[in-house]
């Protein structure tokens, strides 16, 4: 089934050929491929990357982010000012800004498209990322106060991710659950035209666009359609822009990056700065997964450099930490003895833990063998992954038994508390972001699938991390909980993923991929014809 926008939108579409002074001009096209789809395209109620990456370019936010991952830039938001106390936030928006459906941007709509995020009958998602809201205000018709309960020092940071996004929460409201499957309407670049499930989303110009912000070359979108095409398989996905069927390649598998890097007729693109990490977590609470000392083995047994080198064919960095230690607020102090590889010292750790060497080769203790469930996705990198993790462990003496899921059944297994292990990617903006969202008591049983439960500690910490007026005492605070949630060794980090950006150096000019939340492309601002 092909999904339409209403026809206020199909109104605005730019179809076939543009005639202007009687002289007809070819309609440019950008064809992207990318791995998956979406469930929606509802930017307050998702946290998927497909969702994100086609988001962006339909959605604005009042702040953007800068190549660098940490410099602010104006959005919708020309100017802000935050009070002494870090309580209020106030902004000035532009005042030539529309909606594709020709609605004009003011700050009741920008209160009105914030608030609906918040509303608990929305259903929103990571709404923690707000802050402690006390109201947001319209206090001119291009001015909005953003009113916190407490400081929160990296508020700006996370306005600028998807779920920030300014809809027309009139057209939202009159959809209902249809918002974001049957009808899209953003201040974005280019506006929602159709899409159908598993196949493609087509995107359009938005004719009236020129406030791009200021870290992008262009100001307006360069081209009048983008296509955005689904091709799970990953060797079609590589055939296709080395045949110029696609034009932009997003998600491109790691063992292509070499030939396409070599290949004239595209352009390549790294993002300069990008933090998604892949790791396995453990649950801690399962039976055998409560000693610390059997934790710390597992990681130990694991040759997680060996793997990442050999899974992203050496265009990961191996990682050692939870997170990039390039990211605002990690503390290089953090202890990293733990991980790494060291199969003797892993086997030390089992002996003084009781667990022996049985004549299977496997380890038992008490008459129980230590045998582990994984759960892992299905798709290439995570069954390599969680494949060569289970080879390091046998040789340890621990039976790791894996269990793959497809992205429509994992989701729903990990909420459970039937494995011990689980295979999981994650994108981040600071140290504190990444722990908010998985180290707070709040968040199990997911995205918390450890079970970390430390309310004295690492909740209180995390409050008066989130609640500092300045980004020094954040640090303080984050800082006491990477210590801590290291020292506890509840993952086993495994790489610092990179992201690529493969463009038809025949048609296009180069594109610079941006690494935020995975969406290389961003507002699509870069893209045009060469």
């Amino acid at each position: 089934m092909t999904i339409r926008r209403n026809s206020i939108l199909l109104a605005a579409a730019v179809t076939g050929s543009i005639v202007l002074s009687g002289v007809a001009t070819a309609e440019t096209v950008v064809h992207v491929t990318r791995a998956n789809d979406t469930e929606r395209y509802d930017m307050h109620k998702t946290t998927a990357r497909s969702s994100a990456d086609v988001g962006f370019m339909i959605f604005d936010t009042l702040v953007s982010l800068d190549y660098d991952m940490q410099t602010i830039r104006p959005g919708l938001a020309s100017s802000w000012e935050v009070s002494e106390d870090g309580l209020v936030y106030t902004f000035t928006l532009r005042q030539d800004v529309t909606f594709c459906s020709g609605k004009t941007l003011d700050a009741d709509a920008v209160v009105a498209s914030i608030k609906r995020w918040l509303d608990p009958e929305t259903g929103g998602v990571v709404k923690s990322k707000a802050g402690e809201v006390d109201d947001i205000v319209a206090t001119g018709p291009y001015t909005v106060e953003y009113r916190l309960k407490s400081p929160y020092s990296e508020l700006l940071l996370q306005m600028t991710q998807h779920f920030f996004s300014i809809i027309n929460a009139e057209e939202a409201a009159a959809h209902g659950a249809d918002y974001g499957v049957q009808a899209v309407d953003g201040t974005g670049p280019f506006c929602f035209e159709s899409w159908e499930p598993r196949n493609k989303t087509v995107l359009v110009k938005h004719e009236a666009y020129n406030w791009g912000p200021p870290q992008f070359t262009y100001s307006a979108p360069q081209v009048d359609k983008i296509i955005w095409a689904i091709g799970p398989e990953e060797s079609t996905r590589v055939a296709s822009i080395q045949t110029g069927q696609t034009d932009v390649l997003q998600h491109t598998p790691f063992w292509a990056v070499p030939q396409l890097e070599a290949d004239a007729n595209l352009h390549t693109s790294q993002a300069e700065a990008y933090f998604w990490n892949y790791y396995i977590g453990m649950k801690i609470t399962r039976p055998f997964m409560q000693d610390v000392r059997v934790r710390q083995a597992i990681n130990l047994a694991v040759d997680s450099a060996a793997i990442a080198d050999a899974v992203y064919f050496g265009l990961a960095e191996p990682a050692n930490t939870y997170m990039s230690q390039n990211v605002i607020d990690f503390d290089p102090s953090v202890g990293t003895d733990q991980f790494g590889y060291d199969p003797e010292q892993a086997a030390a750790l089992l002996e003084e833990a009781g667990w022996k060497m049985g004549s299977d080769g496997f380890r038992e203790k008490d008459g129980e063998k230590l045998e582990l469930t994984a759960y892992a996705f299905t798709i290439p990198v995570a069954r390599q992954i969680i494949e060569a993790v289970q080879g390091d462990l046998r040789k340890a003496g621990i039976d790791l038994q894996i269990e793959l899921y497809d992205s429509t059944v994992i989701w729903g297994k990990l909420k459970t508390q039937d494995f011990d292990m689980y295979t999981m990617s994650y994108p981040y903006l600071t140290a504190s972001d990444g722990i908010a969202l998985y180290f707070s008591s709040k968040n199990m049983p997911a995205p918390n699938r450890m079970n970390w439960n430390d309310p004295e500690e690492t909740d209180v910490w995390l409050q008066k991390a989130n609640a500092a007026p300045t980004v020094e005492e954040r640090q303080q605070w984050v800082s006491k909980i990477l210590h801590k949630v290291h020292g506890a060794t509840v993952w086993i980090p495994i790489a610092h993923e990179p992201l690529f950006i493969f463009a038809n150096a025949r048609k296009l000019k180069p594109v610079r991929a941006h690494g935020i939340y995975g969406a290389g492309l961003y507002k699509g601002l870069e893209l045009a014809p060469k």
